[in-house]
C-alpha cells in the first residue's frame, strides 16, 4: 500500500461514518443533547469537519472550503468566521443548529473531496515536513494528519453514540 492510499483509506472511512451517522436525522435528533453541557450530533459532525478543513487546508497551502464556498453564512455565522469549535461554550454548541443533515453532509463531502485531492499526491517526504515548531518535538505533516484522523474518528464515534442514545431514549 502506498502512502497516499494508507492516508486516504481512513479519511474515506470517516466520510462514510459521517454520512451513516447523520442520514435521515431531523433537527430534533441532530440538536439533542443528553445534558445541557454536552455536544450535539450536529456540533460534533460540524466540528470534526471544521478541524479537517482547517488543518488539511493549512498543510496543503490551500484556502479552506469553509471560506471558498461560504459555509460560515450557511451555518448562520458571520462571513469570514474561522471558528473551528475548539473550546466552545454550551451556548456556542447550541448555535450550530442546521435544520437537517444536508448542510453537515454537503460541507463534509466538499472537505472530504479537498482532502482526497491533497492526499493523492502525498509521499513519504511530504510527511516529514515540519509545519509547527511551537511544540517539542516540532509537528510534521504526518503527525498533523494522524491528529486529524484521530480527532475525526473520535468525534464521529461520539456522534454515532449520541444517535443511539437519542433513538433509545424513553
Amino acid at each position: 500500500m502506498r502512502t497516499d492510499e494508507l492516508l486516504i483509506e481512513p479519511f474515506q472511512r470517516i466520510r462514510a461514518l459521517v454520512a451513516r451517522t447523520a442520514q435521515d436525522l431531523d433537527s430534533e435528533a441532530l440538536l439533542w443533547r443528553p445534558d445541557p453541557e454536552a455536544n450535539s450530533i450536529a456540533w460534533l459532525l460540524w466540528h470534526l469537519t471544521r478541524i479537517q478543513d482547517d488543518h488539511v487546508a493549512e498543510i496543503a497551502g490551500r484556502e479552506q472550503v469553509w471560506v471558498v464556498s461560504g459555509w460560515a453564512e450557511r451555518f448562520g455565522m458571520p462571513a469570514g468566521a474561522m471558528d473551528t469549535g475548539y473550546g466552545h461554550s454550551a451556548a456556542q454548541v447550541a448555535a450550530i443548529a442546521p435544520d437537517g443533515p444536508q448542510p453537515l453532509l454537503a460541507y463534509h463531502e466538499e472537505v472530504a473531496e479537498q482532502t482526497a485531492s491533497y492526499l493523492a499526491d502525498v509521499d513519504d517526504g511530504d510527511l516529514e515536513r515540519v509545519i509547527d515548531r511551537s511544540f517539542d518535538p516540532p509537528v510534521t505533516v504526518g503527525v498533523r494528519l494522524v491528529s486529524v484522523l484521530c480527532d475525526g474518528l473520535q468525534h464521529v464515534g461520539q456522534a454515532a453514540y449520541l444517535r443511539g442514545l437519542f433513538e433509545r431514549r424513553g
